[in-house]
């Protein structure tokens, strides 16, 4: 069986130890800061837990010696010390940030450690499978023109004025409205405002909205840098909703004191685990001597695994790092050090275990 060390207990940690769990094949050490939270888990769940302060690189490093590999399922800006701690103890890593400066200092780490370790950050929804789908579509054109990469995560059933509900890290959401936006624009590589450029779609007979925010493109900008003219990320939102968040983030300036603006959101928006995950993913470019488009759209919506409910969200984002992962270990990934989730192969990913969940 396959060693694996998952750091935090929360929606997503919880949701990916019960997937390795439940496959049989993987023995799985959860750890946490908090002792309460690893009881939870495991009135539910038969693991192994450890309680740890993972800001403690030592005691980290070694706490993961003789592992396979180490998952961090905690907030993005502990993420450096994690991949440190792994590196020294010789073990694979993997995340679902969607920060940029915590991905550029994974990858720094990566480059120092020995050649047979893999350094895998973003796997999550947005950054990770929309990368995987968007490069697979681009290798269909000889000549690339505009890469559109649109996702959310949002309630089935809205009901306030903000037509949303939290489903995710609320300190990750932030996050990204708050933060610059790459994008590539007339072939070139700029930074686009947070919140911006707002456009309107339907799926279905559903009106919806998307505006740029930040982490989504993982690291396709560099990728695909001189090969298309337009590559953007936006996220998808009900018609409405980003007006309110500009005039909270901007007009109020909660950018600036994003703590009270957590605060202000976990008191006043519930969450729900009633959800459905937008994928919309637009390719256009030149084969054949044609102006050509193509795209994927795909919604997912929460399910019952294992006895529970499961929100969309907390699906794909698990079940993302697990098909991730599950390749790596089983060879169907050829690659070592730093990993860009567009290096990962679209029908493999979708012919695994974990993620045929994107095939619902």
């Amino acid at each position: 069986m396959y060693q694996v060390t998952i750091l935090g207990t929360g929606k997503i940690g919880s949701a990916i130890a019960k997937l390795l769990h439940y496959s049989g094949d993987y023995s799985i050490l959860v750890g946490d800061i908090d002792p309460r939270a690893l009881e939870n888990l495991t009135a539910s769940l038969p693991v192994n837990t450890f309680v740890i302060d993972v800001t403690d690189e030592v005691a980290l490093a070694e706490k993961l010696e003789g592992q396979d590999c180490v998952v961090s399922a905690c907030s993005y800006e502990v993420n450096p010390i994690i991949a440190r701690a792994a590196a020294k103890a010789g073990v694979s890593y993997f995340d679902l940030t969607e920060d940029v400066a915590t991905t550029n200092a994974v990858r720094s780490i990566a480059e120092k450690t020995p050649d047979d370790l893999i350094f895998a950050p973003q796997c999550g929804l947005a950054p990770g499978f929309i990368g995987i789908l968007a490069h697979h579509l681009c290798s269909g054109f000889e000549k690339l023109d505009e890469v559109k990469m649109r996702v959310g995560a949002l309630p089935q059933y809205p009901s306030n004025m903000m037509m949303y509900n939290l489903t995710w890290s609320t300190k990750g959401l932030i996050n990204e409205y708050c933060n610059p936006c790459e994008a590539i624009h007339n072939g070139r590589k700029i930074e686009a405002m947070p919140l911006e450029e707002v456009e309107h779609f339907s799926v279905d007979g559903v009106n919806y909205e998307a505006f740029n925010t930040s982490g989504g493109l993982g690291t396709l900008c560099e990728t695909l840098e001189g090969q298309v003219r337009t590559l953007n990320y936006k996220t998808v939102r009900y018609p409405g909703h980003q007006y309110l968040m500009k005039f909270l983030t901007q007009e109020l300036g909660l950018s600036d004191r994003r703590e009270l603006l957590q605060e202000i959101l976990e008191n006043s928006i519930p969450i729900t685990k009633q959800d459905v995950v937008v994928i919309f993913c637009t390719v256009t470019g030149w084969k054949n001597g044609y102006l050509q488009q193509i795209s994927d759209v795909r919604k997912i919506y929460s399910l019952n695994l294992h006895g529970e409910t499961w929100s969309s969200i907390q699906l794909t984002t698990s079940a993302s790092v697990c098909a991730v992962l599950d390749m790596y270990l089983h060879g169907e990934i050829p690659h070592t050090g730093f990993l860009k989730q567009e290096q990962i192969n679209l029908d493999a990913f979708l012919r695994n275990r974990f993620g045929c969940y994107y095939n619902l």
